[in-house]
């Protein structure tokens, strides 16, 4: 998507946060209170809106939560077009967050390479700079 404009940005955090209260209050659902929002992206005409979501659980779980959310999509756009006062009502569209996962491998290699590194310079004898030689003059 392009870059998102000013208007953009604040239908796309009102709708993030309508949302979140619409999944708790309407839905009721136990395994969608798992489910947290991290981004919202609109299309500059309003026509769409990209929900990324992230969940705790097994892959197919959290698959689950993401079908489960946009099966219920439109009743949600309904409610959100009762709640919010724009003309065009976004359809909803919600996926799966890889970033906080890929994130969270990318620290691992950082914090495994870091590790190792360390264990590396451990056992390598310390280099004699001079500095500990007399002067004779």
């Amino acid at each position: 998507m392009m870059k998102p404009s000013s208007r953009t940005r604040r239908v796309g955090e009102q709708i993030r946060r309508e949302l979140a209260d619409l999944i708790r209050t309407e839905l009721r659902d136990p395994r969608l209170t798992l489910v947290s929002m991290t981004s919202v992206e609109v299309s500059r005409d309003l026509a769409y809106a990209r929900i990324y979501v992230t969940s705790m659980g097994k892959p197919a779980e959290r698959a689950e939560r993401v079908a489960e959310l946009n099966r219920f999509a439109p009743l949600l756009r309904r409610e959100l077009g009762r709640r919010m006062r724009i003309r065009i009502v976004p359809k909803l569209e919600f996926r799966y967050d890889e970033m906080v996962e890929r994130a969270a491998r990318l620290s691992a290699l950082i914090d495994a390479a870091v590790a190792a590194d360390a264990d590396r310079h451990r056992d390598e004898p310390a280099m004699d700079d001079g500095a500990g030689l007399e002067r004779q003059g």
